[in-house]
């Protein structure tokens, strides 16, 4: 038996979003930007896509262009606002995601901007204070740059009041929504709000095509030059069906969300209620009261047989978990998240992540191989 539960790296395509792209690349082949038949027809893909997007985010179909996914979206934001808007101090929080804050490193070194990163506290919550704080004291432009939720921990950011703290200093918000994209209802009308990226294999959608919200009164000039694709802000022709299958899988998500979150809420809480009884000792990062990423359960387990080589240990045992977040799965430093709200000494963190497509079979599988790996089954 092999349990995936590393859904926040990326989640299986939905059966019916696969059958759909299976469907269209038979039938569809135009290049959206030729004129004839098979064109308007492909364009016209694009555009339900669009709507689609628009529509679950309460935005405008002038404001949603799509992209590869969120790293390009992420991009899109911060390296635009700072050549088109005038922008030369950022607000970040040193737990996002590597492209934001590679992203932030990047424009800091080559076109100096001022980069500041705001305190959280031990559960990855944005200390208002601070970010007030930094506000008051930026000079320029400043874009603030926070995500929705933490993809590691799994703790949320009240990016409403962020998005209010933002609109009483002045500055551009942007936020990394790719984890809640689907999972969570967002509407740009009730939200101060800038940018926002959106991923569509975090919903059960492709790898390899995303979107960026750009609120209207924010004039861009395009983030990749060529034949003026997605009205003239990305160059290149489009990924015509990972954009329909998009469409559709958050169409799927949108539909389906109050469905969904019931049914990983109760895997999560049954696997979590079941380290406890199992593993002495054993913690849980960041926030664990609703609100929170109910997709994510960060375990941190304590000193035992294997801690240390706990992912490695869970593979041959035939689960799929991770130590953070997949792009930095590698790294020798460990995760970034986990070093900036400290971890308890000997203590590995293993992060959980679930979907609608996990059962408490497989919990129960999980732990049973776990408990083997603290030598607790008698």
């Amino acid at each position: 038996m092999r349990v995936y539960f590393d859904n926040a790296a990326t989640t299986p395509l939905d059966p019916r979003v696969l059958n759909l792209m299976i469907e269209k690349l038979r039938e569809i082949h135009g290049n959206p930007s030729s004129i004839h038949h098979l064109g308007r027809s492909s364009r016209n893909e694009i555009e339900m896509a669009r709507k689609t997007v628009a529509q679950a985010i309460g935005a405008s179909t002038g404001e949603i262009f799509f992209t590869s996914g969120g790293t390009e979206s992420n991009n899109f934001a911060l390296k635009c606002a700072v050549r088109d808007l005038g922008v030369n101090t950022i607000i970040t929080s040193p737990i996002e995601h590597h492209c934001i804050l590679h992203t932030a490193e990047c424009l800091q070194k080559y076109n100096g901007i001022d980069l500041q990163l705001v305190k959280i506290d031990p559960l990855g919550r944005v200390i208002m204070d601070d970010l007030i704080s930094k506000l008051q004291k930026a000079k320029g432009k400043t874009l603030v740059s926070l995500m929705h939720a933490n993809n590691e921990i799994g703790t949320i950011a009240n990016i409403t009041q962020i998005g209010e703290i933002c609109r009483e200093h002045g500055a551009y918000f942007h936020s990394d929504t790719i984890q809640t994209i689907g999972h969570f209802p967002i509407n740009v009308n009730n939200l101060n709000i800038s940018f926002l990226s959106g991923s569509a294999h975090k919903f059960h959608g492709p790898k390899g095509v995303g979107f960026i919200y750009i609120n209207s009164d924010n004039l861009l000039k395009p983030f990749i030059d060529g034949g003026g694709q997605e009205r003239n802000m990305r160059g290149g022709t489009e990924n015509l069906h990972g954009i329909i299958a998009l469409g559709k899988a958050l169409e799927i998500a949108i539909n389906e969300l109050e469905e969904r979150k019931a049914k990983i809420l109760s895997v999560r809480e049954y696997m979590k209620s079941k380290l406890v009884e199992t593993i002495p000792d054993v913690k849980f990062n960041g926030v664990q009261e609703d609100p929170f990423l109910y997709t994510v359960l960060s375990v941190s387990f304590p000193p035992g047989p294997k801690t240390e080589l706990m992912p490695l240990a869970l593979d041959i045992a035939g689960i799929c978990a991770s130590g953070g977040s997949a792009c930095s799965s590698g790294s020798e430093k460990g995760s970034h998240v986990i070093n900036t709200i400290g971890e308890l000494k000997g203590h590995k963190t293993i992060r959980f992540s679930f979907s609608h497509f996990n059962t408490k079979e497989e919990v129960d599988f999980a732990m049973e191989k776990i408990a083997e790996m603290f030598e607790l089954v008698s």
